[in-house]
């Protein structure tokens, strides 16, 4: 929904930068450190929390940064290499500022404490991140007791503010932060009752089936989704069932589970209401924007990065990913982004690419998932007929992005691609 005149006219700030980057987290932090350090040093940042960080504020377990910094660290601490790297530069940022609108012509109008700010920018970093689908997502029947929260929202209140959001837990999806969050509660002395998946395989990475569940006699089952909830002013219990291939529930394999909390891990969705208000196309595989190698969407200086454009498994590939969009955009601030006419297509078992079009000028890393796991599988992207790139996976799984390398001296014109899973 756009902006009204009369609010228009109620503008209490103009400011300019060269680049507002929307999203204070690890998209937008990497962006931004990466693009004062090739010179672009005219920018801001527009953070709606309190805090620079994003969602690594709340991950208070390690693992994060073994890719991008050679060591595991804690959520805070990887996005605070990020922090004190802005300040050092003097980056100008701004928090408790919600973005309500991006125009096509690059004019950011956000919300604050002191009134509304207009920004006009040359360019603009969508760096949002995702949310967590919530049980009006899934349509879950029965009562509306409290004791139902997402993944995110468990996690911050024992994390943020030192709360048990229960004791007797259920677990629907086998999300990575709900894997995580089974660990953390059994740490506590919470019962984890088990993790329930509708699909026939685990939507989290294996390492954290194994640590967060395993290791802990967490069960999981697999083909299995919560059918019904119950209770009057607190969750008393929910009713699982079994689920067909088709993931239609099965009559007959209904069983109730007494608890008092249910946690939904059931996936992210990319925060595109902006992108979306901002005239840019959206891919319907990832729930991003559509983008070329430079991270450009299909409005021309209006560039995403990270979560906002497809969910990553991991933090470090956020930050990497920003870094390489950076490039871009410095390329764009000089008028020298080559057009990206090439399409990459899905073929067999691919569930999406990033990016979706190529100018064929640059060697590419292309990021894709598969559809459904496949042992020693063998990814290839044609042209026609003829093959110019290939990968051996031993084991493909839809939780893991995979990393495909394009040279363009493979390429044999401007002809489409086609990125395809062979048996």
């Amino acid at each position: 929904m756009g902006m009204g005149q009369d609010n228009l006219n109620k503008v209490n700030q103009v400011m300019e930068a060269s680049v507002v980057i929307v999203g204070g987290g690890p998209a937008g932090l990497a962006a931004a450190v990466r693009l004062y350090d090739r010179g672009v040093t005219d920018l801001l940042i527009l953070e709606r929390e309190n805090k620079l960080g994003g969602i690594l504020k709340q991950c208070i377990h390690d693992g994060f940064g073994l890719t991008r910094f050679g060591e595991s660290l804690s959520g805070p601490e990887y996005a605070d290499r990020f922090i004190q790297e802005v300040k050092q530069r003097n980056i100008r940022f701004i928090t408790d500022t919600t973005v309500i609108q991006i125009t096509p012509d690059h004019d950011v109008y956000a919300a604050h404490r002191d009134g509304l700010l207009h920004v006009r920018a040359r360019a603009v970093i969508l760096a949002m991140g995702c949310r967590e689908r919530t049980r009006g997502a899934l349509a879950i029947p029965g009562t509306r007791p409290a004791g139902v929260l997402t993944a995110g929202v468990a996690q911050a209140y024992m994390n943020l503010q030192n709360r048990m959001p229960g004791k007797k837990i259920v677990i629907l999806g086998s999300g990575d932060i709900g894997l995580i969050m089974a660990r953390r509660l059994t740490l506590e002395g919470a019962h984890v009752l088990g993790v329930f998946e509708i699909n026939p395989i685990p939507s989290g990475l294996p390492r954290n089936i194994q640590q967060c569940l395993n290791d802990y006699g967490i069960p999981l089952f697999l083909s299995h989704t919560v059918t019904d909830i119950r209770g009057t002013d607190r969750l008393q219990e929910v009713v699982v069932s079994k689920v067909d291939e088709k993931l239609q529930p099965l009559a007959g394999t209904e069983k109730v589970y007494a608890c008092d909390t249910l946690i939904l891990s059931v996936g992210l969705i990319p925060e595109n209401e902006l992108t979306i208000g901002a005239g840019a196309e959206l891919c319907p595989q990832t729930g991003g924007a559509y983008v070329d190698e430079w991270y450009q969407t299909t409005v021309p200086g209006l560039f995403a990065a990270g979560n906002v454009l497809h969910v990553h498994d991991l933090v470090d590939f956020v930050s990497l990913e920003a870094e390489t969009m950076a490039e871009g955009v410095v390329r764009y601030l000089n008028g020298a982004l080559p057009n990206a006419s090439i399409a990459l297509r899905c073929g067999k078992n691919i569930g999406h690419t990033v990016p979706q079009k190529i100018s064929g000028t640059e060697n590419v890393v292309v990021t894709l998932r598969v559809r459904a796991p496949q042992k020693d599988a063998e990814i290839v992207i044609r042209q026609g007929k003829a093959m110019v790139a290939r990968k051996r996976v031993r084991n493909a799984l839809p939780a893991n992005m995979i990393e495909i390398h394009l040279l363009k001296d493979q390429l044999t014109g401007g002809q489409d691609l086609e990125v395809s899973v062979n048996d």
